[in-house]
């Protein structure tokens, strides 16, 4: 992705649950419900404004992201054309930041949409 669109609606998120995340060498991807996201950057998990699990390309997963499976989201955001936030039922947030202004790094798919968004 270059940049997260400020109007990228997200609402479809809003009470899907984490149905899988699926780890590559070099991405991560998370299924909520019928939307799905995947990212070839950084990705941190954070509770209570601390983080408790990192990936990053090249290496696997902290044990954190167990955690997301079968949670219900409560909010997505768009923070800022560089950073986005899904909340989740538990109090875990997964914090996605695009990092590259030459390849994209992220891609998503939201439900009710045939459209990919890179």
């Amino acid at each position: 992705m270059y940049k997260f669109p400020s109007d990228l609606d997200l609402s479809p998120l809003i009470g899907a649950f984490t149905t899988q995340v699926l780890v590559g060498q070099y991405d991560l991807q998370f299924y909520f419900g019928d939307s799905w996201l995947a990212t070839q950057s950084t990705v941190e998990l954070t509770k209570d404004q601390s983080v408790v699990g990192r990936w990053e390309p090249g290496r696997w997963p902290d044990p954190a992201f167990h955690d997301v499976m079968n949670v219900a989201v409560t909010q997505a955001i768009v923070k800022d054309d560089r950073n986005l936030v899904i909340t989740l039922d538990n109090g875990l947030s997964i914090n996605f930041t695009d990092n590259s202004d030459q390849f994209e790094s992220m891609q998503i798919r939201i439900a009710g949409g045939d459209m990919i968004i890179v």
